[in-house]
């Protein structure tokens, strides 16, 4: 069996430890010139220099912890006298593989496919030149970006330098910005594209993913949630005899139904197990990735109106809790809020969490 088609076992741990976080502190990467464009073909040991605020660690953060982990980062951080790094990635330590598709760049520009890996190698997993080739779709992919490595501190970084360099020297068509990955590495392309709607317009999710609304995979901030169920479409790639992760599946994509997001398609690839894609299933989702479905505006508004309720009912309740003086009820409340709704509960879950501190 291909190497790329090995499942690493570590793909289905807790994905964002809030402890890799710390260690990024205090030092400020410089800004590269840009490189000269790469060939056709596939490169490997590629190495870039242009940094971007998008991956920065105070970004980073930001977008990928709730509000109350996030809040309490800084404090950590405030407690110990230091600052985040704006960069935790050296890029001059940093390869990467990318396949540039053959033939002149579309009218409107490449597709790219950012890929997040549950090995630790860059590769191109065999047989996918031809479908990049066909769909005009540059693929790249880092070193030492599996599942052993720290997502906050090494795999989101990673993923977001590699669109930045590659935007840097060809022409993009925004619409067809994509990350995707394999078992955990598409687990971590989805924490990913949720919280970064503004660069990746389409997740390809092969053979791994999650709910959504989680302490694991907290929603974003009310934009970038908004953004995310108008604009990023969703793949789910999985083997048909690959019932373990037909399940993850399943209840992945209920919870984007619970939460509004419908543009979502689904594609088995038959007699396949834990498998990476072959090449015939991944030109079926990128055909799908580029078949994006309008959502439609009357049904978005009345889902985002009834989570809108809900939460204000759930907040009410913290709130009434606190009034009361029922501290542990209140406690209880406010962090489920916190990793059901992240972002969405985002300013008053941070004032219910302070006055309930200043209870104390």
């Amino acid at each position: 069996m291909n190497r790329s088609r090995r499942l690493n076992k570590r793909s289905r741990r807790p994905h964002l430890v809030l402890c890799g976080v710390l260690s990024i502190v205090c030092a400020w990467a410089p800004i590269g010139l840009a490189a000269p464009p790469l060939t056709t073909g596939l490169q490997q040991n590629v190495t870039f220099d242009d940094y971007s605020p998008l991956s920065s660690g105070m970004e980073l953060a930001r977008r990928l912890l709730s509000p109350l982990s996030f809040q309490r980062l800084q404090h950590m951080l405030a407690a110990k006298h230091e600052a985040m790094r704006a960069q935790s990635i050296d890029l001059a330590q940093e390869k990467f593989i990318v396949y540039m598709p053959t033939g002149a760049p579309p009218k409107d520009g490449y597709g790219l496919l950012v890929f997040v890996p549950p090995w630790p190698q860059a590769e191109l997993p065999h047989g996918w030149a031809t479908p990049l080739d066909r769909h005009s779709v540059i693929y790249i992919s880092a070193a030492n970006a599996g599942n052993d490595a720290d997502v906050i501190e090494r795999r989101a970084p990673l993923t977001l330098l590699a669109y930045v360099n590659i935007r840097a020297r060809y022409p993009l068509d925004g619409t067809r910005v994509y990350i995707g990955g394999m078992s955990g590495g598409a687990r971590v392309a989805l924490h990913i594209a949720l919280a970064y709607p503004d660069v990746f317009h389409g997740a390809l999710l092969d053979a791994g993913s999650d709910p959504i609304g989680t302490a694991q995979i907290p929603l974003p901030a009310a934009d970038l949630f908004r953004q995310f169920q108008q604009s990023t479409r969703l793949v789910y790639l999985t083997g048909g005899d690959d019932q373990d992760h037909l399940r993850m599946d399943e209840a992945s994509r209920s919870s984007l139904q619970d939460w509004c997001v419908f543009d979502v398609d689904t594609e088995t690839m038959q007699h396949l197990g834990h498998e990476t894609a072959d090449a015939t299933s991944l030109n079926r989702a990128l055909d799908a990735l580029e078949k994006s479905s309008r959502v439609d505006p009357d049904k978005l508004a009345q889902c985002r109106a009834r989570v809108e309720r809900e939460l204000s009912a759930k907040l009410a309740d913290a709130q009434t809790a606190l009034t009361r003086g029922d501290r542990d009820g209140a406690s209880k409340q406010i962090e489920a809020i916190n990793a059901s709704y992240g972002g969405l509960a985002a300013p008053k879950i941070l004032e219910l969490q302070n006055e309930f501190g200043a209870g104390r």
